[in-house]
C-alpha cells in the first residue's frame, strides 16, 4: 500500500494491484479526486477506518470495503487502535459488481460489507491469496507459487482473469453471506417492523410518514418510532429516505429519465432537496452519478 501522503497518487487505470497491508496508527492516505480504479480493502486484524464524503466508518476483522474510482475518499488506522492489516486490491470492476453491492452503500458513496460471517471468512482470505499469485503469471510461465508478499502487478492476460475471477468470489462470499446473515436476523424482528418495511420497500417514493406506516401495522406512532428503531437501529424516516435513494440510483441506472423526473418518482420533494441527498449518501450529485455509470472501464 502507498507510503501515508496528504494526496496519495493511485495505481493506472489499466493496472489491477494487489498486495497484503500491515500499517501501524498513525497510517492515513487521503485523495481528494479519488482514485484512478476502484479499491476493495479486506481487514483481517487491527482496526481501520475509511470514508468516502461523510463521516468515519468503522473497519474490523471480517469487514470489506469498496471504494468507487473517482469518488473523494480517504482511509486510515483507527486513531483508538495500534495497527491496521488485510488485504487492498486496485482494479476496474466487471459490470455486475456494482449492483451485488448497492444494498451496502453507506454515505458518501462507499460500500461496506460489514461482518462478514465466521464460515466465509476463510475463503475469503484464500481467494486474495491465488488473486496475489495469479496477477503475477506471465505469459509463457507456469503459474506462480501462492507467496502473499510485496505487490503483485497485473495488465493483462489469464493472471489479470483468474485474479479479477478471484475479486468477483469474494463479493459473491461477502455478500452472499452477510445476506444470508441478514434473512435470519429479519426473521426475529417484530413482524409489525417486517411489515412496514415491505409496505416502504414496495412503493419507495409512496408518501409515507411516521403516522402512515403506523397505522399500516396497527400502532400509536409514537409507539411504532420507538419499536422500528429499537429493533432496527434507524428511525423510520431514515429507512425510508435510504430507500427512496436506493429507487433513484436504480432509475439513474436503468432509465433516461431527467433528474427531476427521478426525483419525483423516488418521492423527493424537488430536484434541489434530492440532488442533496443524493451528494450526501453517494459523494457525487445524481448528474455525475449517471456519468460515471455511462463510461465503460478502460481496457
Amino acid at each position: 500500500m502507498p507510503e501515508t501522503a496528504a494526496d496519495t497518487p493511485s495505481p493506472p487505470a489499466r493496472l489491477l494491484v494487489a498486495s497484503r497491508f500491515s500499517q501501524p496508527a498513525d497510517y492515513r492516505v487521503t485523495r481528494a479526486a479519488g482514485a484512478a480504479n476502484w479499491l476493495l480493502m479486506w481487514t483481517s486484524e487491527g482496526r481501520g477506518q475509511i470514508r468516502g464524503s461523510g463521516s468515519w466508518i468503522a473497519q474490523r476483522p471480517g469487514d470489506l470495503a469498496v471504494l468507487p474510482a473517482h469518488r473523494p475518499h480517504a482511509y486510515r488506522t483507527d486513531p483508538a487502535g495500534r495497527s491496521w492489516g488485510g488485504w487492498w486490491v486496485h482494479f476496474q470492476p466487471r459490470a455486475a459488481w456494482p449492483a451485488w453491492l448497492r444494498e451496502h452503500t453507506r454515505d458518501g458513496g462507499v460500500y461496506c460489507v460489514a461482518g462478514v460471517p465466521g464460515p466465509a471468512r476463510g475463503r475469503v482470505d484464500a481467494a486474495f491469496r491465488r488473486l496475489h499469485a495469479d496477477a503475477r503469471w506471465a505469459d509463457g510461465e507456469a503459474p506462480p507459487a501462492q507467496d502473499p508478499t510485496g505487490i503483485a502487478i497485473a495488465s493483462a492476460g489469464p493472471g489479470r482473469e483468474l485474479a479479477l475471477g478471484a475479486i468477483e468470489e469474494v463479493l459473491l462470499l461477502a455478500t452472499g453471506s452477510t445476506a444470508a446473515a441478514g434473512r435470519a436476523a429479519t426473521a426475529l424482528r417484530d413482524p409489525r417492523v417486517v411489515r412496514a418495511d415491505a409496505i416502504v420497500a414496495a412503493d419507495p417514493g409512496g408518501p409515507h410518514t411516521v403516522r402512515s406506516l403506523a397505522g399500516h401495522v396497527a400502532l400509536s406512532p409514537s409507539r411504532f418510532a420507538h419499536l422500528y428503531t429499537e429493533q432496527t437501529g434507524r428511525t423510520p424516516m431514515q429507512a425510508v429516505r435510504a430507500a427512496r435513494l436506493g429507487h433513484a440510483q436504480q432509475l439513474l441506472d436503468a432509465t433516461d429519465l431527467d433528474i427531476g423526473q427521478v426525483a419525483r418518482a423516488a418521492g423527493f420533494a424537488s430536484p434541489f432537496h434530492f440532488s442533496r441527498a443524493f451528494r450526501e449518501r453517494f459523494g457525487v450529485p445524481p448528474t455525475g452519478y449517471r456519468t460515471d455509470a455511462a463510461q465503460p472501464p478502460p481496457e
